[in-house]
């Protein structure tokens, strides 16, 4: 429940800040110099990158979600049960233990979305995010059907080093 009041918090002030940086652009479009209208356009991509940039968080992460509920219904998400430091990350070791098992279990499996959602979690309990983030957007695709059979498109399981 702290991650969701986190990224709502996050996600009110950024769009706070893109109404009030539209609303500058805006400003500077009504001044009607070239300058300012140069100016003016160029300061109202950044609120259009900013909505695009939430919507597109908030689509992954309802969706990651979505097959989280769905693997824990089914009994299937992976148990965190990884000892951890005394700040209460989860030791790189055991970490990458874990990660073998679950990078196994995805190349044993390439068109499971299953398999490919405990990889996403392994690369994360890895503090592997980038391709965390391609593994549970490949477990995404496989859940919408989309790319079913194929391992391509995940960035890579060789290692949860590099």
């Amino acid at each position: 429940m702290g991650a969701r009041l986190g990224y709502a918090v996050m996600a009110v002030l950024l769009l706070v800040y893109t109404v009030f940086i539209g609303h500058r652009g805006v400003f500077l479009l009504q001044q009607g110099t070239p300058v300012t209208i140069g100016l003016g356009a160029a300061v109202l991509v950044l609120p259009g990158l900013a909505l695009w940039f939430l919507w597109h968080s908030t689509r992954f992460a309802r969706r990651a979600g979505r097959l989280a509920r769905q693997l824990e219904a089914e009994g299937g998400l992976p148990v965190d049960d990884l000892p951890r430091t005394p700040s209460g990350r989860i030791e790189k070791a055991a970490a990458d233990a874990a990660f073998e098992r679950y990078r196994s279990e995805a190349e044993a499996n390439p068109g499971e979305w299953r398999a490919w959602f405990r990889l996403a979690v392994a690369y994360h309990d890895a503090r592997d995010t980038p391709r965390a983030r391609r593994a549970m957007q490949h477990a995404i695709a496989l859940h919408a059907g989309e790319g079913a059979g194929t391992a391509s498109g995940a960035g890579g399981t060789t290692s949860a080093d590099g």
